[in-house]
């Protein structure tokens, strides 16, 4: 990870910048799409990294996705190769192949090397669609070092090679079959991205994830070694609901499952209550998950908030509530999936995480209404259930209402007020501040004495924090160590109140020893983030530091060592320098505070040499799923987990 030097000064005044003599048309490069996917990717697929690498397949699924919304495809199959390539076959219609009468090529050429070239602008083709900018196909070839594809059509297959984008010579027919679909096979670019290896995983959570979203579907998953993962679910959005929660306790026998139709758009809701004080809203459009929400979302909401309060009070169900019910409330141990199919999305930008459509909140909360208002005239014993844990909520709110006001007037959530335990810096601009979250004093000592004192905070925490997954925001707000971080922290707390733009460091950066104390503490305080100050991990401010397991000596040389390979390496070369003489001395840094403020600076603090890990949610979903694993009531999950990933543990402490 590359780290801005911060004490470079900034030149007050510009320095003089050459001007060429000539500057015209000569001077303008343009360049065709191929090569300006190639040129600036990352406009394209969001990065050159591990993000963008798997966005190549969900570019070539989404197509077969979208076949699916038309009615024509039942089965999709991702195939992780041993040669690091991936192929993705459908049974759709196939890609086709005859001649565009206009530009002289055939279609699944135009397809694959054009830019904008696709079905998704012709309504008569894709009534409803993920892909909507014509660029996916497309930019998977021109990222590839080389793609190959195979269309089952019309009694023929057909086939055509490209090599970095370019075709390696015509669609030419190969033989017959009386199969329908299109085969893909890509193998990413070694010279665009930074890391070719596909994950099994990532890919796995986001073909689970649209067999959900689509019940008629199957989807295979095979890894290199040859075996495979099938998804299919008939109940749908019913059992992505029971997925997302089977770690908790459900209130209800099954979920609620809202279908509607209107104006040529396709409603699709499940909702379901736990016993747990987290709300989880999975919202799609046309598959594709936004993240941000939208219309469709804010429908829901409304519509859920409005239905809910009126059966109550129709019913006489809040006589003994003093309070009036806020949307906040209906929000507690809520767990549900949107899923709406409209005609023609409008997304905010090619990242596609906001819907944008008016007209569907509208439909969204009609429709809700409606089947809400007659599910629950029809089933008054669950809609007790939910009024009840509603109530709850309303209490708790108000409970964490005097706890706040109480701590403020003790000034532990005022900004004025920093508490004493926080060695703060001295520079006032955020974006150039660190706050290091540190386990213990023994390790806050160490980096209070190692530290650049200019940019770099040091808050050292005495315990372990209260696991927030188990608690309601009252109970949070009276945790010493978390009234703690929300001060330092300075963006105040709750969804009213609470401001990345108040946040007084650029970076926050969780360090703690490399041992399972250490590791429980990191997991602890990612909950807390995940949870309540999920913005900041969005915005990419939260970091775990990364301090040497050992380190590595003999005589006057010696060696820093981040994992066991390492360590094994440096053991070995410095066998090989001293001719197999080396009296090999390895010491293993179990807490930070073994470590002295000289050592903890230059390895973990150092902007120059250290290594820091991003925290960032790839796929929300599933996020939720590992911290209620980790972090809720049930035992079983949490062993099985454990069982199932024990073979990717790097760094056991025993």
């Amino acid at each position: 990870m590359t780290e801005t030097d911060i004490n470079t000064p900034i030149p007050s005044i510009q320095p003089e910048i050459p001007v060429p003599s000539t500057y015209g048309a000569n001077n303008i490069q343009v360049l065709d799409g191929i090569e300006h996917v190639r040129m600036r990717p990352a406009m394209y697929i969001g990065d050159i990294h591990s993000r963008g690498l798997h966005h190549l397949v969900y570019e070539i699924v989404d197509n077969s996705i979208d076949e699916t919304l038309g009615g024509f495809n039942d089965y999709i199959f991702v195939s992780l190769n041993p040669d690091g390539s991936v192929t993705v076959i459908d049974r759709g219609r196939g890609i086709p192949v005859d001649i565009h009468p206009e530009k002289g090529k055939s279609a699944l050429e135009l397809v694959m090397t054009v830019i904008g070239a696709g079905g998704k602008f012709d309504k008569g083709a894709y009534k409803v669609s993920g892909g909507l900018h014509g660029v996916g196909a497309s930019v998977v070839n021109a990222l590839s070092e080389w793609c190959e594809v195979e269309v089952y059509r019309d009694g023929k297959v057909y086939f055509q090679r490209f090599e970095r984008g370019i075709p390696q010579g015509d669609v030419k027919a190969i033989g017959s079959s009386d199969q329908r679909g299109t085969k893909t096979t890509f193998m990413p670019d070694h010279l665009i991205f930074k890391i070719t290896e596909f994950r099994k995983d990532i890919i796995v959570d986001r073909m689970r994830e649209l067999a959900f979203l689509n019940r008629n579907l199957s989807i295979t998953v095979q890894d290199p070694q040859g075996e495979q993962e099938v998804f299919h679910f008939e109940g749908g959005l019913k059992e992505f609901v029971l997925f997302i929660d089977e770690n908790r306790m459900g209130l209800l026998k099954e979920p609620i499952y809202i279908y509607g139709e209107r104006d040529s758009t396709i409603v699709e809701i499940a909702l379901q209550y736990n016993d747990t004080y987290q709300e989880n809203v999975f919202s799609y459009v046309n598959n594709i998950n936004t993240q941000e929400g939208g219309t469709h979302v804010t429908g829901f909401r409304k519509a859920l908030t409005r239905t809910l309060n009126a059966y109550a009070q129709k019913n006489d169900l809040l006589k003994n509530l003093k309070l009036a019910l806020t949307g906040d409330d209906f929000k507690e141990g809520l767990t549900a999936v949107i899923s709406v199919k409209v005609a023609e999305p409008q997304f905010e930008g090619q990242t596609k995480t906001k819907l944008g459509n008016s007209e569907t909140q509208s439909i969204v909360e009609t429709i809700l209404n409606e089947q809400l208002s007659e599910y629950a005239e029809s089933n008054p014993n669950v809609l007790k259930v939910i009024i009840e844990k509603v109530k709850g909520a309303a209490m708790s709110r108000e409970a964490a209402r005097k706890a706040k006001e109480l701590t403020r007037r003790k000034s532990v959530l005022e900004s004025s007020g920093l508490p004493g335990k926080l060695a703060d810096c001295s520079i006032n601009d955020p974006e150039h501040c660190e706050l290091y979250i540190v386990e213990g004093d023994s390790a806050g000592g160490s980096a209070k004495q190692g530290r650049d004192r200019s940019f770099q905070a040091i808050l050292p925490l005495k315990g372990k924090i209260l696991n927030v997954e188990k608690a309601r925001l009252h109970k949070m707000l009276e945790n010493e160590e978390i009234k703690t971080i929300i001060l330092a922290l300075g963006t105040s707390f709750g969804e009213e109140e609470f401001s990345t733009e108040k946040l007084r460091y650029g970076k926050i950066i969780i360090m703690t020893d490399a041992d399972v104390d250490g590791a429980h503490i990191r997991t602890l305080l990612l909950t807390f983030f995940f949870r309540h100050m999920r913005s900041l991990i969005d915005a990419g401010r939260v970091y775990i530091a990364q301090p040497p397991l050992y380190l590595v000596k003999s005589g006057k040389d010696q060696q820093y060592a981040w994992d066991d390979d390492e360590r094994n390496s440096i053991s070995d070369s410095m066998k090989k320098m001293q001719k197999g003489k080396a009296n090999i001395h390895i010491q293993r840094y179990k807490g930070l505070g073994e470590m002295n403020p000289e050592q903890l600076w230059s390895t973990t603090m150092d902007p120059a040499h250290r290594s820091l890990l991003l925290v960032s949610v790839e796929n929300a979903m599933e996020a939720d799923h590992v911290f209620s694993t980790l972090m809720g009531d049930k035992v079983e999950p949490r062993r099985d987990f454990i069982e199932k990933n024990a073979r990717y543990v790097r760094r056991l402490d025993v």
